[in-house]
């Protein structure tokens, strides 16, 4: 049976075509918290607006699930003259795909349409036959005559701009569309707490369920979060790279494949007793899963908790994704059930004060 039904699924639509640019994620963040309230006992925000729902609050033990809420976008940088804004990167956003895409610019006047303009192929001609993409050559065209115009829509310069596509379904197996990095972590974390309600878990510590911001700008929402919560164990989940599709070097990124389960990592940031009980929860309830390595770190907010409060004991479930960064990053709806299962389980197998020190 789908642990993805009609109504978590509604949820997953609204939420991921919603925009929440990092520092921006207040929007999406309202969403969130309005689909896990019927699930904990008590929700809180902090200052720079990561939400989080807690279950068994005030217990001596502390457990952390965590997804990140940010997408990737773009800041106005400067108004030329004649009307066109050149952009400057807010997180991991890929200038090759810009051209000919539609986006948002968010302004307090509301959303302002605009495309990311390219020269047609005709007029490329000599050395600017090949010309590729850059970020001193990629603009925003809002169909302005001249700057005053621009400004006149509410356009100024540090206005946030996100890419209008929206989520869909590829032959009803893949969700496919833009901020699957991580709000489907989020979606995820959401339905492990949705899963304990209805299945009347009752859990011998506090569960915190993290959806944390800014983490596409060096994990800062899991670093401030982690020094308010102080958990004793966090449990992370966030994408990684399906690197069975073309032109990825599998030597170099790994061997990972949508659909085959969740990623489990191997990183000095894990902690190897917490991955190894993690991996026979996997092993015992036939949780179809994968491993991955990363050299130094991770690259998510499972560094941010490992290396805070004297070190937090930490792992990461990651959701296998294609073309992470783009408009059309694909997830497989097995995997993602996966992921909210292991999870589930993991929880269920963790002690109230459990020691994970190695002797």
């Amino acid at each position: 049976m789908s642990i993805i039904n009609k109504n978590s699924e509604s949820f997953l639509y609204e939420y991921l075509n919603n925009a929440a640019p990092t520092g921006y994620e207040a929007p999406g963040q309202k969403i969130w918290v309005d689909y896990i309230k019927p699930y904990v006992d008590e929700w809180h925000l902090d200052n720079y607006g990561t939400a989080y729902g807690i279950i068994n609050p005030g217990m001596d033990y502390r457990v952390v699930i965590e997804a990140h809420a940010d997408e990737i976008s773009w800041y106005v940088n400067y108004i030329a003259d004649n009307g066109f804004i050149q952009v400057i990167r807010n997180g991991g956003s890929d200038h090759i795909i810009a051209p000919s895409m539609r986006v948002n610019i968010h302004t307090k006047k509301g959303i302002v349409k605009g495309v990311f303009g390219w020269p047609a192929i005709h007029t490329r001609k000599g050395k600017d036959e090949n010309m590729a993409p850059t970020m001193d050559n990629i603009f925003v065209d809002v169909g302005a005559k001249d700057k005053a115009e621009v400004l006149d829509m509410g356009i100024h310069v540090g206005c946030v701009i996100t890419f209008q596509d929206e989520l869909t379904k590829l032959n009803n197996v893949y969700y496919c569309g833009r901020a699957l990095d991580n709000r489907m972590g989020g979606f995820c974390i959401a339905e492990v707490a949705r899963m304990l309600k209805e299945k009347k878990k009752k859990l011998p510590f506090s569960l915190y369920i993290v959806n944390a911001v800014q983490e596409e700008i060096g994990l800062r929402g899991a670093e401030m979060i982690a020094n308010t919560i102080k958990p004793h164990v966090a449990i992370v989940t966030d994408v990684t790279h399906d690197t069975s599709t073309p032109l990825v070097n599998n030597k170099i990124q790994g061997d990972i494949k949508c659909g085959a389960g969740p990623s489990l990592t191997y990183a000095p940031a894990v902690h190897n007793l917490l991955l190894e009980q993690i991996i026979a929860v996997a092993e015992q309830k036939k949780i179809e899963f994968q491993r991955a390595a990363a050299s130094r770190s991770t690259g998510t907010d499972t560094d941010a908790f490992a290396y805070s409060n004297g070190g937090v004991p930490s792992v990461l479930i990651s959701l296998p994704l294609r073309y992470m960064h783009t408009t059309v990053e694909m997830a497989h709806q097995k995997d993602i059930e996966s992921v909210i299962t292991l999870i589930y389980e993991s929880l269920i197998s963790i002690k109230a004060g459990q020691s994970f020190k190695y002797f």
